[in-house]
């Protein structure tokens, strides 16, 4: 699955949304990956999945995990491909957690997907988690890399597909200097 099968996948399901947006990150945009619309179907989870897995095939895994709500899915069905564990992170109280009786073993080796890197926040937080247990990260893949510029996971970042979308501050915002309301469509609230 290549960059051009992985957009025409979010054109033809909606999933590419024009507005004025708050991101998770807190930055405001005109346009908005809903990766929601695209995994809803099972069978495209499946596919889009298994093309993070193939990235990292070559590396030893034992866990894939993902953030709340965008990874759990991706981090089910590459760990299904690839025929290891899969873990999902959690908030709670605004700090990432692993709970429902999830852990991580001390050298194991972790795979860490997301469906889109925009500032890569929620990732380097599901990666110091992961750390913090002593596992390895061997990787990071998304479906969307949003990113403005290169983020350094410490380990190779594995996209499926580059899009560039101008970000803003809010203070600094086009969107919100004509009034244009706003939606917050992501997971953080």
């Amino acid at each position: 699955m290549n960059e051009k099968d992985v957009l025409k996948l979010f054109e033809q399901h909606g999933a590419l949304l024009s507005g004025h947006f708050k991101l998770s990150s807190g930055l405001h945009s005109e346009k908005y990956l809903q990766c929601a619309l695209v995994l809803q179907y099972p069978d495209i989870a499946e596919r889009l999945s298994k093309a993070l897995a193939n990235n990292f095939s070559a590396e030893m895994i034992d866990v894939v995990i993902g953030p709340a709500m965008g990874g759990v899915t991706l981090a089910y069905e590459a760990a299904r491909a690839l025929g290891v564990r899969g873990l999902f992170t959690e908030r709670q109280d605004g700090k990432m957690v692993l709970r429902r009786g999830f852990s991580i073993s001390k050298g194991e080796k972790v795979l860490v997907v997301e469906d889109v890197v925009t500032t890569g926040g929620s990732t380097k937080e599901v990666i110091d988690l992961v750390k913090s247990f002593g596992a390895d990260i061997v990787g990071v893949g998304s479906i969307i890399d949003r990113s403005s510029a290169g983020i350094d996971f410490g380990a190779p970042f594995k996209p499926l597909a580059k899009v560039e979308v101008e970000t803003f501050e809010e203070d600094k915002c086009p969107l919100c200097k004509k009034q244009m309301p706003i939606t917050k469509p992501g997971s953080r609230r």
